[in-house]
């Protein structure tokens, strides 16, 4: 798009630099939060007239929330739409469409929230949705303080940027997920390990099968008011202290 090139916008070279970078978090085991805040760096940078920027996104509840924010004019933005349940981002995300306010003094969508964004000194909007193949993900978003800050060219420029972001939030958070999946794996393994154990010592300490022995270990738990887990661990460990 000669606009955009005209402008000094990143486009596909710059756009494909950012997802190579993206990945490199990935790949070196970096959390969401490190690769939704530099989503929202350069989504600053990308967007030369924005002020802030952000991300918002969507829960497993399906509740909205800002997960990353340049700095407090975009949380105190974001806030005002949830707490007001109307604003640019929350239709974004329940449309699956970019919005744009360029002067919120003006604008006569969501008037609540651009009489509250107003007072604080905002006045120009866009935002686009982060959709993938699954659905949308969230919305990112820029802010300014002047009117008519963006225009068509930053329209088109911020919904490529989502659509590679989007990308790569989803594979964050499917990395993440598979990461918690592991841990609790590798946790549930370690305690059924520990319950086995429990029951092997009983066995040959107290001279009873193996039902008997972990009736006897829920029993351990019961009275410490912890899980069976919790119980072996500590009777693993005071046999090893030979208490």
């Amino acid at each position: 798009m000669a606009t955009e090139k005209a402008l000094g916008l990143p486009l596909d070279g710059e756009l494909a630099g950012v997802a190579a970078r993206m990945s490199g978090l990935l790949l070196s085991r970096e959390t969401v939060d490190s690769v939704l805040e530099l989503i929202v760096s350069l989504a600053g940078t990308t967007i030369t007239a924005a002020a802030g920027a952000g991300v918002t996104l969507v829960d497993d509840e399906g509740r909205p929330a800002t997960t990353s924010a340049s700095g407090p004019l975009v949380r105190d933005a974001d806030t005002l739409q949830y707490q007001l349940g109307e604003g640019p981002c929350l239709t974004a995300l329940a449309e699956g469409a970019p919005m744009r306010i360029d002067d919120v003094t003006t604008e006569r969508r969501w008037p609540r929230w651009c009489a509250a964004a107003g007072d604080a000194g905002l006045r120009s909007v866009l935002t686009t949705p982060l959709v993938t193949e699954d659905g949308c993900l969230g919305a990112i978003k820029v802010y300014a303080t002047a009117s008519g800050a963006f225009g068509r060219a930053d329209e088109e420029t911020l919904a490529e940027f989502a659509g590679r972001a989007a990308v790569l939030v989803a594979n964050a958070r499917a990395y993440e997920r598979a990461s918690r999946f592991s841990e609790r794996f590798k946790e549930t393994l370690r305690d059924r390990d520990a319950v086995t154990m429990a029951k092997g010592f009983l066995m040959g300490r107290d001279g009873v099968d193996e039902d008997a022995a972990f009736d006897r270990l829920l029993a351990l738990a019961r009275a410490g008011a912890r899980s069976p887990a919790e119980a072996a661990a500590a009777l693993l460990t005071a046999a090893r202290r030979g208490e």
